[in-house]
């Protein structure tokens, strides 16, 4: 049985700009609490619950489950605006923010195991190939030990990465994303890192669950844009490449990250005097520059994104595919985001004194912050380069995530 939240008045739901103003109105609240969130090593409850009041957990949520169903843009503005004022907040909300859009792409029987009398729960993810699958009578046995499964601690159920064994020797593997409740994983405290620490990235176990055919969702299925779960969230949205999207969610928080860190330069700037020179650094054209270049870089990246997934919902709306030199190009600028945002905060480091280098500056957290987000593999260009310049020769590409 849906929640009552599903039968409310739609006319009411919040506009992109509301979301984005309820997003800024948090920075301060969300700078405040970065200490305690790094000594936690997970999001505190009060803000999980600040971004569940605002209604952010339900931008891309399916209207019929009481969601906004909104543009991704919406989304990512949101997530823009919150790393900005904690990286990790933004990083958590990002992946489990997301995740209402992949169970969309579910069954219908496992949207409802999950929404049905809830349709506020939270979903966290790893989708790391590393499960060990069996096949059962009506779906799966699965086993195995996964890493960074982000904000895991106030979610209720999760989504895992495996490889199924072909049916048929010689066969390819099918590679699909397990969706398993509370009751059937453990989870397991080994989040001890120099950034991101707020997350909460911790291991998830399964010990032999058996898991039912409807609650897979397979790559292939995302790849080709025909899930089971548009049979009923039939709406635009729903039509695009699951990849697409993920890749952002994992690579928007860095420019609110970036922007974060920016600031933190200019405030430094403003009052700082070198103890050793004298320099007033307000003056020093290279940290000047450096600064400027830094704005300009973050401007250019938040517009090329934008005007992607525009393009993308085009084209959804149009009821026209997404041409692969599209998807290998969009794929690959998502993936370099983290790391362009990375450098631009590296080149400002050397230029604001021997006490930004101190745990207590407000630029450092960012700093490390954005270093650790280079780690996932959606976020090494490396990984997609060659699927762009393979298509621009006139070659497949080899890679189906995209």
């Amino acid at each position: 049985m849906a929640s009552a939240s599903v039968r409310r008045v739609y006319a009411a739901d919040p506009t992109r700009e509301e979301l984005v103003a309820r997003a800024r109105a948090m920075i301060p609240a969300l700078q405040a609490r970065a200490d305690s969130t790094e000594a936690a090593r997970r999001i505190p409850d009060e803000t999980i619950a600040d971004l569940q009041e605002a209604g952010f957990f339900r931008i891309l949520q399916p209207r019929r489950w009481g969601g906004y169903e909104m543009d991704p843009q919406a989304f990512f503005d949101v997530q823009i605006a919150l790393a900005e004022g904690c990286m990790s907040t933004g990083w958590v909300f990002g992946v489990v923010g997301g995740h209402p859009y992949e169970l969309a792409l579910f069954p219908d029987a496992a949207q409802r195991e999950v929404w049905g009398e809830d349709d506020a729960t939270l979903v966290s993810s790893s989708y790391q190939p590393v499960g060990r699958v069996e096949r059962a009578e009506g779906g799966f046995r699965l086993s195995g030990r996964w890493g960074f499964s982000s904000g895991c601690a106030h979610c209720n159920w999760v989504l895992l990465g495996a490889l199924v064994p072909p049916e048929t020797p010689g066969g390819a593997p099918d590679m699909r994303t397990f969706l398993l409740p509370r009751r059937d994983y453990a989870i397991e405290d080994t989040w001890h890192v120099f950034g991101l620490k707020g997350t909460g990235s911790q291991d998830i176990v399964v010990d032999d669950v058996f898991v039912p055919e409807h609650r897979t969702h397979r790559a292939v299925d995302g790849f080709m844009c025909h899930n089971p779960g548009q049979a009923e969230n039939d709406g635009p949205l729903y039509s695009l490449p699951w990849a697409q999207v993920f890749v952002r969610l994992v690579s928007t928080a860095s420019i609110g990250g970036a922007r974060g860190a920016v600031q933190a330069a200019v405030e430094i700037a403003r009052g700082r005097i070198s103890s050793n020179t004298g320099k007033v650094s307000k003056n020093d054209p290279a940290l000047l520059n450096a600064i400027a270049r830094a704005h300009a870089a973050l401007d250019e990246m938040e517009a090329v994104l934008e005007r992607n997934f525009a393009d993308m919902m085009r084209l959804a709306r149009a009821g026209a595919p997404m041409p692969m030199e599209k998807r290998t190009l969009y794929r690959f600028q998502s993936a370099s985001v983290v790391r362009r945002c990375a450098a631009v905060v590296d080149d400002l480091m050397p230029l604001l004194g021997g006490r930004a280098i101190y745990l207590s500056s407000p630029v450092v957290r960012y700093w490390l912050d954005l270093n650790a987000a280079r780690a996932h593999v959606a976020n090494d260009p490396g990984n997609f380069g060659p699927d762009l310049a393979q298509g621009l020769m006139g070659e497949a590409p080899a890679f189906m995530f995209l």
